[in-house]
């Protein structure tokens, strides 16, 4: 149970497959942390996320101070004080992590994120691959279906291979019919398992390079919980990969949100102003406006001070 005095900020990560929030005290402690599915009403399951997080709490909504959030249905969060590009919350969790990071690598369920950070956590650059389902942890899930098995198995199956089989479409539809065809010649589940982690760790890997690989890489979202995944991605850029700690790697958007949102409620303490409602919006949050040096694919430095990704709030 939490005071009502207690300093508590939530972050939620809105994604395109799972929402995921967090509860920080004011010592950046996580108290209590959720994931859930995000459905079709990402709205929903950002209210469900919330309300779940300050259940497990034993706190009530009121006494959550500031609520920060990010991912793609951020604006759809309606308790909200403020909405963060994902980008900006990665990078400021990482750098909390590693302070020596300047990579981030970021396999989500419709797109894969490479990040490049100065020694702040603001974003220099960046790559998307968001244009086909076969670069994307979504191809694995898809995988999964085929042969019958839960994503929690992925890992562990993959991990027994002893004669991974090549997926070598870069197409989802292609590369799908790849594993029925696999599956059809009586090739082994975790042998077709490990040809589609090789296969999108090597996807990954090439996004990593043209954003321009930097030690240290640290891997960030779900599938810093897939051994197979990290141990393939370290053989492919022949490094280490640096995992957020305590399990925070699914939570890294979430996390950073959560961050971002403590170091704004200082900031209102700080210069004695009010914290505002929920839902109302935290139109004071200092932004920035150099938008036409936002880089949205390429790899270029986007400005001797970062990319404009609210680095106000993180700055």
């Amino acid at each position: 149970m939490a005071s009502e005095t207690e300093l508590l900020v939530a972050g939620i990560d809105v994604g395109s497959t799972y929402t995921k929030a967090v509860l920080l005290d004011g010592d950046r402690r996580v108290r209590v942390s959720v994931v859930r599915k995000a459905g079709y009403k990402p709205g929903a399951a950002a209210t469900e996320a919330h309300q779940a997080l300050v259940g497990q709490a034993g706190v009530s909504p009121e006494q959550v101070t500031y609520t920060a959030a990010t991912g793609y249905g951020r604006y759809m969060v309606p308790v909200r004080h403020v909405a963060i590009t994902e980008l900006t919350c990665h990078g400021f969790a990482i750098i909390s992590h590693f302070p020596g990071a300047r990579t981030i690598l970021d396999i989500g369920g419709q797109d894969i994120k490479a990040v490049r950070l100065d020694e702040r956590g603001r974003v220099q650059a960046f790559r998307l691959n968001d244009k086909c389902a076969a670069g994307t942890g979504a191809f694995l899930e898809k995988t999964a279906y085929y042969l019958g098995l839960t994503t929690a198995d992925i890992g562990p199956y993959a991990l027994r291979s002893t004669n991974p089989v090549e997926i070598s479409s870069v197409c989802a539809v292609f590369a799908e019919g790849e594993v029925i065809s696999h599956l059809a010649a009586g090739v082994a589940a975790e042998d077709i398992v490990r040809g589609a982690i090789a296969a999108l760790a090597g996807r990954a890997v090439q996004l990593v390079r043209r954003v321009g690989l930097e030690p240290e890489l640290a891997l960030a979202g779900g599938m810093t919980q897939n051994p197979a995944m990290v141990a393939a991605l370290a053989e492919a850029v022949g490094t280490e990969l640096a995992l957020p700690p305590a399990g925070l790697g699914q939570l890294n958007g979430a996390y950073g949100a959560a961050l971002l949102g403590l170091r704004r409620v200082e900031q209102l303490r700080g210069a004695g102003r009010p914290i505002p409602a929920p839902g109302a919006g935290d139109e004071a949050a200092p932004r920035s406006r150099r938008w036409s040096n936002y880089v949205a694919k390429g790899a270029e430095p986007c400005s001797p001070s970062g990319c404009p990704v609210f680095v106000g709030l993180a700055s």
